[in-house]
Parts: structure tokens; sequence; C-alpha cells
């Protein structure tokens, strides 16, 4: 196997396992930022030693057994008392299972969890929150996390690097909080696990429109916090959220990997088991009789498409009105993009058009992809195809995921063939 192809093969790896040992890690050493340079130097001794022996048969087992062994040899050299070093060497070798029945005090006892609820502490700013627990649980890079939140990439680096020395400064403990406090420290939680699962859902960069795995871990911790949190709303409304989006993957992309979007989509592809949990999950949030939040809007929302059996019986009216209860609760130029969408699905493209226009001056959208290629679509719609190519070709330049590019490309070509 060529070099370059082994480091592509472990990049892969190194994506879907770095979260699990960075939360192992922290629990072990009792501080983030020394568990991620943890994680690093077994990465550097993956890359040294795969490149010649070959990836194992189990490279994620491979590398957690390196990642502990690494801790371990930090705690020596840490001087610790014989008593704790043996207590300390005896948490690195163990397995630990939750056990559901056992602590209900404590009833998620997963590495995981643990960590997500550390970088979320209320010590750090909302922002930082959000980034570090990206970069640690999610595995994404400082380029992913900007372009999630369409902020300059040096921003996303500055905070990760503060949030790390905020925590150790602050000695903030590598555990779960107590129920009294849980409520409090949830909605950064959310709203962590929702940027996750998005990353995974339209890959922000790279060369698969989707990263099922980052999907199937957001939607774990997600049923995870929706057992433990079954009087919260919006924990189920993001499951419900989670579990609809998740039921289109096989309908998302080609056989090559192309993407197909949503009203192109085969809906007979669509896992209606999966569908049928987030309906039940939105109806578990319907009778706790609360106001709806964000995510359970968003839930609605994806419900409106998971009921229709046709791309034209899908009631556009609904969702547009959906999207202004959005707007209401949680305004953002994103959103505002969206229900231009469903306003011009519902009333006509010069409608949306009309909304998509007023959000050219937004600094933040300056560099989203997703407005000029919403605008090229309103424009071919109304048979403007000139400037629709204009801005599926600006669209293109803007996108950092190589199968989107291809697509907004064709679509930029249709138009100059028509």
């Amino acid at each position: 196997m060529k070099e370059s192809t082994v480091h592509r093969t472990i990049d892969g790896i190194w994506r879907i396992e770095s979260a699990k040992i960075i939360a192992a890690l922290a629990r072990i050493v009792r501080d983030v930022g020394i568990a991620e340079d943890l994680a690093q130097d077994t990465l550097i001794i993956a890359l040294e030693r795969w490149s010649d022996a070959g990836i194992p048969d189990n490279p994620g087992a491979w590398l957690m057994t390196t990642a502990k062994r690494r801790a371990f040899d930090h705690l020596r050299r840490s001087k610790l008392s014989d008593r704790k070093y043996e207590e300390l060497g005896w948490e690195i070798d163990r397995q630990q299972e939750p056990d559901w029945d056992e602590a209900l005090d404590d009833p998620f006892d997963d590495d995981l969890l643990r960590l997500i609820f550390t970088t979320c502490h209320p010590v750090l700013s909302a922002e930082a929150r959000v980034a570090l627990t990206l970069r640690l649980l999610g595995g994404l890079t400082t380029e992913e996390i900007a372009s999630a939140y369409l902020v300059p990439e040096p921003t996303v680096a500055q905070r990760i690097v503060r949030a790390k020395r905020t925590l150790t400064a602050a000695r903030v403990p590598i555990e779960l909080p107590p129920k009294a406090e849980l409520p409090a420290r949830l909605s950064s939680v959310l709203e962590v696990i929702y940027l996750m699962f998005n990353e995974g859902y339209a890959a922000s960069s790279g060369g698969n429109w989707i990263r099922p795995v980052l999907c199937e871990e957001a939607l774990r911790l997600g049923r995870i916090l929706a057992e433990i949190a079954p009087d919260e709303p919006e924990v189920h409304g993001l499951v419900a959220l989670m579990e609809i989006q998740s039921s289109r993957f096989m309908a998302r992309v080609s056989s090559s990997g192309e993407p197909i979007l949503l009203m192109d989509q085969n809906r007979a592809l669509w896992d209606h088991l999966l569908i049928r949990r987030g309906l039940a999950a939105i109806e578990r949030a319907e009778r706790l009789g609360r106001a709806f939040g964000p995510y359970l809007i968003q839930a609605s929302i994806a419900a409106c498409h998971a009921r229709a059996s046709t791309a034209s019986e899908t009631d556009w009216v609904r969702i547009s009105a959906l999207y202004d209860a959005l707007s209401q609760v949680a305004p953002s130029p994103v959103v505002e993009l969206n229900r231009a969408v469903a306003l011009s699905m519902a009333f006509g493209p010069e409608v949306g058009l009309e909304v998509v226009d007023a959000l050219l001056q937004e600094p933040s959208m300056k560099n989203y992809h997703l407005l000029p290629s919403v605008r090229g679509d309103f424009l071919m719609k109304l048979g403007r195809k000139q400037e629709a190519r204009l801005e599926f070709e600006r669209a293109a330049t803007l996108s950092r995921n190589e199968k989107e590019r291809e697509l907004l490309l064709r679509r930029a070509s249709d138009c100059a063939a028509e």
C-alpha cells in the first residue's frame, strides 16, 4: 500500500476513533489539554509504524492501547505516589461499561458524555464550549468548525487554545454534573451535538458528501441524553430531528457518492423505522406541554418531509409557517435562508428571491456557499439562466466539499447549455 494511501486510511480511522481515545485519556489524566496531546502522540506513532508494518486488524483497539500506555508513562513521569499510581494503572486497564440499573444518580457512565459535559462547562464561553467539544469529540478541524459557525479560522483556533487553558486553570473535573445542575448545562451540550450531527449530515469539506459515523455518534449521545432528561422537550426535539434526518442516508447519495437533493430522492429508500422513532420523539416532547424550542421546530419541519409520500405532496405552507416560528425563537441568517427556500416552494421563487436578496449584505454570509447556491436555484426557476449560472459558479468556488462542488458546477453547466 502506498504511503499516501496509508495516510489517508489512517486519517479516516482517526476521525472515527479520536473522540473515544481523547475521552478515555481525559478520564485517566484528568486534563483535557494533556489528553489531546497524548492522543496526537498516538496518531504520530501510528503514522510511523503503520507505514512500515501495515494497518493492524483492529486499528481502533491498537490506538486505544497505545494511547493508554502513553497516559501511563505520563503519570509515571509525574511521580505520583505508589498507591495513586496503582489506582490509575488499574483505571487504565479496566474496560468501563455503563451499568444502567446500578446507579440511578449516575445513569450515563460514559467517557464521551463525561467529556462533553466537561468541555461544555459554564466556566467557558458559549463559543468556546462548542469549538472545543467539536474539536475533541467531533474530531473536526478548526477549518470545519469555522465553516459550521461562519467565523474566521484563527478565531476558532484561539477559542480552542484558551478553552483548554481555562479548564486546566480552573481545575474543572472530568465528570458528569449533578442532576440539579443538568438543565442549566444542557443547552450548550445540545448545541454541540446538533453541530456534530450537521457536519456528518453535510460535510463542510473533504471528498465525501456525508460522514455517517459522526451522525451516529451524535445520535447515540442524543438518545442517552433523552433517557437521563426525559422531561426536557428540546432533548426529544433534537433526537427527533436527528432520527428523521438519518432516515435519508441511503437516498442522499448515489452509488458513486454524488449528492442527491431532497426533492430528487427516492423516498422508498428512506428508513421508516428511524422516521417512526423520530415522530415518536416529537410526540413525547409535545406531551410535556411546553413551548416549542428551535430543535423541536426543526424536527417538526423534518416531519413534514417525512410524512409526504412524494415530493409534490410536501406541505410547504406549513413548513414556511414553522420557519417563521423558528426565525422568532432562534433568528439567524441561515434560518432566514432556509425560510426563503420554504417560501419559494409555497408561494413562488420570486418570493424566496426577495428574502435572499436581503441577505446579500449580511457580513456573516459573505463566504457562505449556500447563499449563491439557493439564489441560483431561484433565478433558474425564474428563467434567468445566465444569472443562475454565475451564482452556481460562485457557490462552487466557496464550497470546500468536493462532491458538492461537482454538483454546483454541473448545475452551472446545465444553465449554460439551456
